[in-house]
């Protein structure tokens, strides 16, 4: 007996899955960011943060709708939309189903010199006297302002030395102090002497190889942290086939790094001065400003002082084009700042190619830290010898040390390279604050390590503090006391390191959350963490979890006694 077979006929879906867009959505979508439709450069995946950015100070939080709406506008996955949204802390991601946030959001800093200065008892005390209906007050990593501690931040305006009583006055009458950047125009810079090394180096009076030749003998470094000659940056980079690209990191986001900030508040120009003249030297097709979101006033600055290039014709228009960061510590990492340029999470890369290789766009980058460039018209006018003509104890040249913590007179402070910490607080910080003892201090950073008062006398410069097992990185020093609880800046660090690792690999993702619960024990076991600090080192892909282990590190090493006395048993 033969058994027909009969087939049913496919079936196919009336609709794509997914839920449907609401057309009103990508109307307004369309009214806020312009319509892709006659300029398809605005679905650039590039744009995609520059574009959360405007949807996010447009309604105070990201709608999953208008999410949805600018995956149709950029032609993208909506999952790579969505990813990128929630990477970043500065936005609000709020789904069909959920309440918006409140309308004011304040942000209270909770990094390490914010806490020395009383963030924890200010957050608390916040919580108690707003309204959480209308208020929401959360915690936050470093802004950058570590000299003014605490810092608050309502809206996207900066509380300097907050008390609840101060934020809560502007909560309530919604009037902020204007941040006062009283910066050097392009006219003032121009009269002393500012773009006459652009000019000399693009009519070739100023080639490239005496350029850096000079800085060879300058010793000029890369002063964001990693401290690499600049001449061999540009060397390496140059020896890539083009187009080539340069990328300045302004995301200074170290607990305790606030000179880049200072720098550009003052001389916008002189940066943007050597960032041009480090564009040139490797014929970039455009130059790139990665700028930090928790910098809103510079945001400002840097706008004004662009347009005042191009209406000079000293940049042709969009040659400098200026992004803004949003909120993630881990977009300091070169890679992963490139990343983020390319509207991508910023994730580090594996390394190699190197982005000297392929960066940007994937394309050979140069990427320098503010600071580095800054130098560089200074030091062609000056001459290599008169900055390498400074320092002490054998080193050479300035260093820009972000001072904080128990200082009487904290801030930004440019001395020799070289210089001791009891040299540094003595002569530049006004001495340790009135009741305060040194007890240790961080030379770099929340990443740096911590050293004793008894090594207050070793050379802060590169490479003169890996035999104590710490590095000077961005030169951010927070001065601790014996008045000060070393658990609690143990755990403020690593929690800081925790939250802001990119969760990309295993042993960072995992390790600081496993470190961070060691340490909130009342026994630390010594084994048990050298073990799991090891891992870490030599297992995490970039340097954020490689150096997070570093402070509890040297808690171990040089502060068991101390420990003992704050109650804090350490075994082994």
């Amino acid at each position: 007996m033969t058994v027909e077979t009969v087939t049913p006929p496919r079936r196919f879906r009336g609709r794509p899955r997914g839920r449907d867009l609401p057309p009103v959505a990508l109307a307004a979508l369309r009214q806020l960011l312009g319509d892709e439709r006659s300029d398809p450069g605005l679905r650039r995946r590039d744009l995609l943060i520059e574009h959360l950015h405007a949807i996010q100070d447009s309604h105070g939080h990201l709608p999953l709708v208008t999410l949805r709406a600018l995956a149709a506008y950029m032609n993208l996955p909506m999952a790579a939309v969505y990813e990128t949204a929630t990477f970043y802390a500065h936005f609000d991601v709020v789904h069909d189903d959920q309440v918006p946030p409140p309308e004011v959001t304040v942000r209270v800093c909770d990094s390490l010199s914010c806490q020395l200065a009383g963030a924890a008892t200010l957050e608390a005390e916040l919580k108690a006297g707003v309204d959480p209906q209308a208020v929401r007050v959360v915690r936050a990593p470093c802004m950058g302002r570590c000299e003014t501690a605490p810092v608050v931040e309502v809206g996207h305006h900066h509380v300097l030395f907050a008390t609840a009583e101060g934020v809560e006055a502007v909560v309530d009458t919604g009037h902020f102090h204007p941040e006062a950047i009283v910066w050097q125009r392009l006219a003032d810079y121009r009269a002393e002497g500012g773009f006459e090394l652009l000019a000399d180096c693009q009519a070739g009076r100023v080639t490239v190889e005496a350029l850096m030749e000079t800085l060879e003998r300058s010793n000029l470094r890369g002063l964001g942290g990693a401290g690499f000659p600049t001449f061999k940056k540009w060397h390496f980079v140059r020896q890539e086939s083009g187009p080539r690209y340069c990328a300045i990191n302004a995301d200074e986001g170290e607990p305790g790094t606030f000179k880049d900030r200072y720098y550009l508040e003052r001389s916008p120009h002189r940066f943007l001065e050597g960032a041009l003249v480090s564009a040139w030297a490797v014929e970039a097709e455009a130059l790139y400003i990665y700028l930090r979101d928790e910098y809103p006033g510079l945001h400002r600055v840097l706008h004004e002082a662009i347009a005042e290039l191009e209406a000079e014709g000293l940049a042709p228009p969009g040659y400098v084009v200026l992004r803004r960061g949003a909120g993630a510590y881990i977009c300091g990492e070169e890679s992963a700042m490139i990343e983020s340029l390319e509207g991508k999470p910023g994730k580090p890369r594996h390394r190699p190619p190197f982005v000297a290789q392929k960066g940007l766009f994937g394309q050979p980058t140069l990427v320098n830290n503010v600071e580095t460039v800054y130098w560089i018209p200074l030091i062609h006018q000056k001459g290599a010898d008169w900055f390498a003509g400074h320092g002490r104890h054998g080193r050479q040249g300035l260093r820009s040390f972000s001072l904080s913590g128990r200082v009487r007179r904290p801030g930004v402070h440019l001395a020799p390279a070289g210089i001791t910490l009891s040299e540094l607080i003595e002569e530049y910080g006004g001495g340790m604050a009135e009741g305060h003892r040194l007890a240790g201090y961080l030379p770099g950073g929340a990443s740096g390590g911590i050293l004793p008062a008894s090594k207050a006398d070793l050379p802060l410069d590169f490479d003169t503090l890996q035999e104590a097992g710490c590095f000077i990185g961005s030169a951010a020093i927070i001065v601790v006391s014996d008045q000060d609880d070393l658990r609690a800046v143990a755990t403020n660090l690593l929690a800081f390191f925790a939250d802001e690792s990119c969760g990309q690999c295993t042993p960072c993702r995992v390790g600081t959350e496993k470190m961070l619960t060691l340490l909130e024990r009342d026994e630390w076991r010594v084994e048990e963490l050298e073990r799991l600090s090891q891992v870490m080192m030599d297992a995490s892909i970039c340097g954020l979890g490689q150096a997070a282990p570093n402070p509890v590190l040297g808690l171990l090493k040089d502060f068991r006694g101390e420990l003992a006395a704050q109650n804090v048993i350490v075994k082994g």
